[in-house]
């Protein structure tokens, strides 16, 4: 029987070639590379890193963890809640934004980011690193119960929701198929970006792992996108699956049904459904990279940019230092430019070198600027109490109570 083979049970692995797809995958190409040409790389860069905070707290959301952007940014620092369940929740989100750092900064050149291997490291790094009482996973009942070892593939079957993944046998072999079906370095144009939208159901498909297999996923297709997408990092996929969440296990479900028929193509799965999964996963790539685009809109940008010192001016922000008008000159130079050397605060704002100092160090206090060395050029930082002003609606403005 064709079946009794495991890979056969994981396709089709790609949609249908009727040109929809080919052009949204065009057109997620083409758009994100637009938005990436016209932010300075240094600035880039800033904005990615908060952007790491957004994705965690999205990607955490998804699963029922609510850890507001500034908490999060607060456990990043080590500045957790007294209240135990908030702490945990910190913990967890907090892990999620250093397992991205983690990635960009020394996974990618260490492993093969395609690899059955990478997948085990994220799985490990993120686990090792939990609070012991959220590595426990509970059945429906939360009769049984069991430990999450990181790392560690599962050894036993599992259901999710509907879904009843293959068994726990088969999984290290239908990971090396996934890996050389998916790995876009096989891939041309397009069917790269085809690639993460299938391999992101796929790998939620098999579920690796006793539990944390959406976070992971997650993980490995930012991995993906950032590999394949050039501007990626400047939006994020979880922004979109996290505000259409219903739809978004709505399609995942879908894509796990058998074929429907003669007419729902020859794979094993229903071909129909990991059509609709890639269309919903483009659409919501081109709905975050509009988003995104309207908030980096440079005469926009600088426009909140300049509210914002004449808000912190005029002492309408409760809690933070006054800042002269002439702040916004600074700000809109790293914005611009990427970098300033502090010798040219005086030039830049007009002001006297002394005064111009006072208000870089305020800025610098306050996280809006960064550098590398105490007398080093400084770049911009986005801090998540000054976020809101600059990206409304990027995420919800106050934490939950």
């Amino acid at each position: 029987m064709l079946y009794n083979n495991p890979f056969s049970h994981m396709t089709p692995f790609f949609p249908s070639e009727d040109g929809k797809t080919q052009d949204l995958a065009i057109e997620v190409i083409a758009r994100s590379a637009a938005l990436s040409d016209k932010i300075h790389p240094v600035t880039q860069t800033s904005i990615i890193n908060h952007l790491r905070i957004i994705n965690s707290y999205y990607s955490n959301r998804i699963e029922g963890n609510y850890t507001h952007p500034i908490d999060i940014e607060k456990a990043i620092k080590r500045q957790y809640s007294e209240d135990p369940t908030k702490r945990k929740l910190q913990i967890e989100s907090q892990i999620h934004v250093e397992i991205q750092e983690l990635i960009n900064k020394k996974f990618k050149t260490e492993f093969d980011v395609f690899s059955l291997e990478f997948i085990l490291i994220l799985h490990k790094t993120f686990y090792e690193n939990m609070p012991e009482e959220l590595k426990t996973v509970y059945d429906d009942d939360h009769k049984e119960s069991a430990e999450v070892v990181p790392g560690e593939l599962r050894k036993r079957e599992v259901k999710v929701g509907k879904h009843i993944p293959p068994n726990h046998t088969s999984i290290s072999r239908l990971i090396d198929k996934f890996q050389s079906v998916y790995n876009p370095n096989k891939l041309h144009g397009p069917k790269k970006i085809l690639a993460a939208a299938c391999s992101h159901h796929r790998l939620l498909w098999i579920h690796p792992f006793l539990d944390g297999n959406g976070r992971i996923v997650r993980l490995f297709t930012d991995t993906f996108m950032s590999c394949v997408v050039k501007g990626y990092g400047l939006w994020t996929i979880s922004r979109g699956f996290a505000r259409n969440r219903d739809q978004y296990m709505e399609k995942l479900n879908l894509a796990d049904s058998v074929r429907q028929g003669d007419y729902d193509g020859r794979g094993f799965l229903s071909q129909k459904g990991m059509d609709n999964f890639c269309i919903f996963f483009l659409e919501l790539c081109i709905d975050q990279i509009d988003f995104m685009g309207s908030l980096l809109d440079i005469d926009g940008f600088l426009d909140r940019l300049n509210g914002y010192v004449s808000m912190r001016e005029n002492k309408v922000i409760p809690g933070m230092t006054p800042l002269k008008k002439e702040a916004f000159y600074l700000l809109k130079e790293v914005f611009l430019c990427g970098t300033f050397n502090r010798g040219e605060a005086a030039r830049l704002t007009g002001l006297p070198e002394r005064t111009a100092r006072d208000i870089l160090k305020t800025l610098v206090q306050d996280e809006l600027l960064l550098s590398d060395t105490p007398k080093g050029p400084v770049r911009l930082n986005i801090p998540s109490h000054a976020a809101n002003y600059l990206f409304p609606d990027l995420f919800p403005h106050k934490p939950a109570a």
